[in-house]
């Protein structure tokens, strides 16, 4: 029996992708071989076995609209070159060269792996955020533009779309009326483990750690938690896990705000390790500015993070996190960015224990509900109509 072969594409080094690494995982328990393609950056750090295949191409260009010509140039070429039963786009900077190989390779009937009749190759699109409102493009209008046309020429003719909440599908389906399945970007369940001791780290065993992983990139909220940091009455440090745009610049901005002593700088941390890290927190940030349509209807991957390890959390008040927050009771939700304010929400959290325990206890019932256990049948189902969804048990 031959074996099914997917190609899943991605803009990004392949290290901290987590919502990527679980589709490719439920595509190899689906029975597809698997290989995920992205590119290779200077600092890239080294791949780690995976359970399905791996290819980074080394670009000429990383940043700008040449970077994104040059990778969809490259990504087109090894895709008309693989067979394939299956191309999946991961939003809509890869979607110009998938959707692309995909016609192509069906219009001139190209081989896929296995044969067989009808379509050769399908294309699911899986939107990870509505991308015309990412923060980089607030203010570009040309650069928009550009994305606007190459998605109002693809979009409506995509047949199995995907998006990561129900705000985000909203927003799409409006656009371009599409029939779009909402699969979130939840983790897979998680229970006990070993923590990052905090010592590696330098923080003292009494010391509390508040923590914000992820993307270190614009409005992110980090200037005025760092700012924060000054007013707080409880004995705590901030360790931000991750790398991004904003990274180096606020390493200098702490030197000057005269807090190197509270404020730990991790790098970047492959998906693999970060759950150790997120394990040691007792407070997880997720503050967003709201600066853009991106921003206000994410759920993003770090609050669901929280909610595996057993960490309370404060958020900006995002419709998407704020219903989960409201639901389960989890955690604070922050009423502006002034850093007194963020200081008092955390002192609030931090220094009242019988609150934090009743957080914890309820983050339990969270995390079994908001698990990729819950969603994988539901990108099972996309795929193959039918495919029979378990059936939920009646609460």
């Amino acid at each position: 029996m031959s074996v099914k072969r997917a190609i899943v594409c991605v803009t990004n080094d392949l290290t901290t992708d987590q919502r990527v690494d679980r589709t490719c995982i439920t595509l190899t328990d689906q029975g597809f071989s698997v290989i995920l393609v992205g590119r290779k950056l200077g600092r890239s750090l080294p791949l780690v076995p995976r359970t399905y295949a791996m290819h980074r191409m080394q670009l000429w260009f990383n940043k700008g609209p040449l970077f994104y010509a040059n990778y969809n140039i490259r990504l087109f070429l090894y895709l008309i070159f693989h067979k394939s039963n299956l191309i999946v786009s991961n939003d809509l900077d890869t979607l110009p060269a998938c959707f692309l190989a995909y016609r192509l390779k069906n219009i001139l009937h190209l081989p896929r792996e296995g044969g067989g009749q009808g379509v050769g190759t399908l294309l699911l699109h899986d939107c990870h955020e509505y991308f015309r409102g990412v923060p980089e493009l607030v203010g570009r209008k040309g650069t928009t533009r550009v994305w606007k046309w190459i998605e109002d020429r693809i979009f409506p003719k995509l047949q199995k779309v995907v998006a990561v909440n129900a705000s985000v599908a909203k927003l799409y389906r409006e656009d371009y009326g599409n029939e779009i399945e909402v699969i979130r970007n939840v983790p897979f369940r998680k229970q006990g483990g070993e923590p990052i001791p905090k010592e590696a780290l330098g923080i003292l065993p009494h010391q509390k750690v508040i923590l914000y992983q992820g993307a270190v990139n614009l409005d992110r909220g980090l200037e005025e938690v760092i700012q924060a940091m000054k007013f707080l009455r409880c004995d705590a440090k901030l360790v931000i896990a991750g790398t991004g745009d904003k990274f180096e610049e606020l390493q200098s901005f702490v030197l000057k705000e005269k807090v190197p002593g509270k404020v730990i700088f991790t790098g970047q941390i492959p998906f693999q390790d970060l759950y150790r890290y997120t394990l040691m927190a007792d407070l997880g940030l997720s503050i967003e500015k709201d600066v853009s349509l991106n921003y206000h209807f994410a759920l993003p991957n770090k609050f669901l993070d929280y909610i595996q390890a057993n960490v309370p959390v404060l958020i900006s008040p995002f419709p998407e996190m704020k219903a989960i927050l409201d639901k389960y009771f989890i955690g604070e939700v922050l009423e502006s960015h002034d850093p007194k304010h963020i200081a008092e929400k955390i002192d609030g959290m931090l220094l009242n224990e019988t609150r934090m325990e009743l957080f914890k206890e309820n983050l339990l019932p969270a995390a079994e509900e908001l698990c990729w256990e819950n969603e994988a049948p539901k990108l099972k189902w996309v795929l193959d109509p039918g495919y029979r969804m378990p059936e939920k048990e009646e609460e």
